[in-house]
């Protein structure tokens, strides 16, 4: 009974986590523009040179903090933990925390976050760890990519999203598939996202001892469980009793291992096996675009290297147009759109970043380089 006051006065915090394109953006900025009353912090995780998530999701007057960390193996606890300390000394700005993981994050590291720091876990609670399945590929993500599989394994909740693009008796498979993978998982079916927000935010479904069961070590607080082996990261080990000094414990990323770097990485699966990753990002810059040039150059690309091409998102400025046009794709499906007008001060730049494997950095430079306005 002495701990019902914690329970009351604790954050709650949700974890969106998601293979790359299955529409945690979508959800996210459902959250954020529907009329639920509820005031949320988001933190999100980038993976990139250039941060494009944080200018993908609307504007509100949400709080929004982006993480830049551009090595895939590595986690982002110690910054996470600094961030969600900063939150918590700001009570009354917001109700609830939700946490938007990279594309190619294992959610479990993260929700380790709220356990293994004293000030965090008395402050804030794991609400529920929710993933989004993209419902036309994630059959084909299960098989090249041990994120994908990772990430439902852990879930509370599966949005089985873009069930639109796919036919009825494909659908019944996936949800089967994703049910063999996590038998306890809540699964909704969904397009563009479209699920009531009262089914999924802030309803008690992190269950602590199913984690564990999942993944034995998962209260483990040595780094060197998340990094592979072969990781020649210095690591730091964070005990319980480390935070209260005031000093921040985290890698540096930004100086250990960028984007570009080009030593092995290895992941840890939710079964502890160590999978290669081979997996890169090619992120473009430019000026003003001819819209002429640039539509016919991302639609070849997307048909030529489509199938190694596991997302792309731009925001892109057109030549004499007043309005920012955001393009996004998985493999050959690519959708676009205005999304809002430039802003005075606003550097009317092109930014396109491709995620993907044996991406050809040069010709996508310079293919898109010939764009220019």
């Amino acid at each position: 009974m002495s701990e019902a006051p914690i329970e009351t006065s604790q954050i709650p915090v949700t974890v969106l986590t998601g293979y790359l394109g299955a529409g945690k953006t979508t959800l996210l900025n459902r959250i954020l523009t529907e009329d639920h009353g509820r005031k949320y912090a988001v933190i999100v995780n980038e993976f990139g040179e250039i941060g494009i998530d944080n200018d993908l999701i609307v504007e509100t007057d949400e709080e929004i903090y982006e993480m830049n960390n551009g090595c895939i193996c590595c986690t982002v606890r110690g910054d996470l933990i600094r961030v969600v300390q900063n939150l918590m000394k700001r009570p009354g700005r917001f109700d609830a925390v939700i946490v938007e993981t990279t594309g190619l994050a294992d959610p479990a590291p993260v929700a380790q976050t709220f356990f293994m720091d004293d000030d965090v876990r008395a402050k804030s609670r794991l609400d529920s760890v929710i993933a989004l399945a993209d419902a036309k590929h994630l059959l084909l993500r299960l098989k090249d990519s041990p994120e994908a599989e990772d990430q439902i394994a852990f879930a509370d909740i599966v949005l089985l999203n873009k069930t639109d693009l796919v036919e009825p008796n494909e659908l019944e498979r996936v949800e089967k598939v994703i049910r063999q993978i996590n038998p306890s998982a809540r699964i909704y079916r969904t397009s563009r996202a479209d699920v009531d927000l009262k089914e999924i935010l802030e309803q008690h479904r992190f269950d602590l001892a199913r984690a564990i069961e999942n993944d034995p070590h998962f209260l483990d607080m040595d780094d060197t469980h998340v990094c592979g082996p072969d990781c020649d990261h210095e690591h730091h080990a964070h005990d319980h009793h480390g935070h209260d000094n005031g000093h921040d414990h985290h890698h540096d990323h930004d100086h250990e291992c960028g984007p570009d770097c080009d030593h092995e990485h290895h992941h840890h699966g939710l079964d502890g096996a160590i999978h290669d990753t081979t997996i890169g990002t090619v992120s473009l810059r430019g000026g003003e675009l001819d819209p002429q040039k640039f539509f016919p150059w991302i639609q070849k690309i997307t048909q030529i290297d489509g199938p190694d091409i596991l997302r792309l998102k731009g925001i892109v400025a057109f030549r004499d147009d007043p309005e920012r046009y955001v393009v996004q794709g998985i493999h050959m499906i690519l959708e676009g759109d205005h999304q809002r007008p430039w802003k005075e001060n606003e550097a009317r730049q092109s930014r396109v970043v491709f995620i993907g494997r044996n991406l050809d950095r040069e010709k996508l430079e310079r293919t898109f380089a010939a764009c220019a306005a």
